[in-house]
């Protein structure tokens, strides 16, 4: 049980820290549209990401938290940047509300009860008996996934 609480304890860290890092990275470019990976630039890296962060990960640790085994539908990231990207959008401003969303996240996380993290969701294609830790882990998945392009 000790490494469990462990394990969570660096996880909510190593989520705030990857944040940050990502933001750091992102500001470190001289032009935020310079292409990175594939089609995408930077400003729509961080954009994607804070949106995918906001609305999804957070949102389902959110009612996992807060209702009994939500079932939660597939998203489709590229059709949401298709309709909803903004390249007049400042990316402080992103990067801002990026950060601001992952350290509310990470201080609910921290105030939950041990039982919390094991609450159930299900996922209309990823499954049932989907665990708030694995919402968690995914979405500092998707951070890092997305800082690790920023950086080659």
């Amino acid at each position: 049980m000790k490494e469990l609480l462990e394990y969570r304890e660096k996880l909510i860290a190593r989520l705030s820290e990857a944040t940050k890092e990502f933001c750091e990275v992102c500001e470190s470019f001289a032009n935020p549209f310079e292409k990175v990976d594939g089609d995408w630039n930077v400003h729509q890296i961080a954009s994607h990401t804070r949106d995918v962060e906001h609305l999804i990960y957070s949102e389902r640790v959110r009612k996992t938290l807060s209702e009994d085994n939500p079932h939660f539908k597939s998203f489709n990231a590229d059709a949401w940047m298709a309709e909803h990207y903004n390249k007049d959008e400042p990316l402080n401003k992103i990067l801002l509300d990026f950060d601001a969303n992952i350290t509310a996240l990470c201080n609910t996380l921290k105030n939950i009860k041990r039982e919390d993290w094991s609450r159930l969701s299900n996922h209309e294609s990823a499954g049932n008996e989907l665990t708030l830790q694995l919402w968690v882990e995914r979405s500092l998945a998707h951070i890092e996934e997305h800082l690790k392009a920023l950086k080659k």
